[in-house]
């Protein structure tokens, strides 16, 4: 599932096919921006802010959001496209690659002046330069009613985390994912370890919250309802929580998982 930490990755390949390089052709399979062509523009840079992804030149930006299905790949000319046609949304090619990205949730084309603005809604990221934890703890505090999970979840709060960090963090804090804000002890301590679990995984191929990279051990609770606790043998139960908070940014409802033992 796209979370930060993935966002992150796809921006590091895209960089190393794409920085400096000139566009040869470009081509955007979304109708609001089918007539835009950018060949002939070179790419300054490719960075990631929270699960957002943003490729410049020195005129235009490509904004583009994963959402729960979209996925950014590197090809060599000529290669045979990895997935049908139909689920291509951008193409982007320079001498030497040809970068897809496939069912991608958001594509927009944007002037590079004032690009930012289409991010200002962002809390602080995780796994950038303005990591402010400070800040992150101030804005969650800001919504005591919220569930605990729907806070962390809140792109607007901090930027980076999705579900399966939500749900691995409440349990490693103890903590229900419906709980809410004003009920949740230590919110700096939340963030604190929000901040570790995904640097810790942040050139991972695997996601690993429980210290062990091995398939079924990886994670603590995410997708293994019915199954043992790995700590206390309790069955993981699963639920439904929350909705989207801002247009644009996520999935209206979350699966949520947890142990009715631990997280008491």
């Amino acid at each position: 599932m796209p979370e930060g930490d993935s966002v992150h990755q796809a921006a590091a390949r895209l960089r190393s096919a794409l920085a400096g390089e000139v566009l040869t052709r470009t081509e955007f399979r979304v109708p609001a921006f089918a007539t835009v062509d950018l060949a002939g523009e070179r790419v300054d840079e490719v960075l990631a802010r929270g699960k957002h992804l943003l490729i410049r030149t020195p005129t235009r930006t490509v904004h583009s959001h994963l959402k729960m299905e979209g996925e950014w790949r590197v090809l060599a000319p000529g290669e045979r496209w990895p997935k049908p046609a139909h689920l291509a949304r951008v193409v982007l090619e320079t001498r030497s690659s040809v970068v897809m990205g496939f069912e991608l949730g958001l594509v927009e084309v944007l002037a590079r002046v004032g690009d930012e603005q289409a991010l200002a809604h962002l809390g602080p990221d995780l796994l950038g330069p303005d990591w402010d934890a400070a800040e992150a703890v101030r804005r969650l505090a800001a919504s005591p009613s919220t569930p605990i999970a729907v806070a962390l979840l809140d792109q607007r709060n901090l930027a980076g985390l999705g579900n399966v960090y939500v749900n691995e963090l409440c349990f490693l804090r103890g903590i229900r994912p419906t709980r809410v804000v004003g009920e949740v002890p230590e919110l700096p301590a939340v963030v604190a370890l929000a901040h570790r679990l995904i640097v810790a995984n942040r050139d991972r191929r695997a996601r690993v919250t429980t210290g062990i990279d091995r398939r079924g051990r990886r994670l603590w609770v995410y997708g293994r309802a019915g199954a043992p606790c790995l700590r206390c043998g309790t069955a993981i139960e699963r639920g439904t929580l929350g909705r989207a908070v801002r247009a644009g940014d996520d999935p209206q409802e979350r699966v949520v998982f947890w142990c009715p033992n631990c997280q008491r």
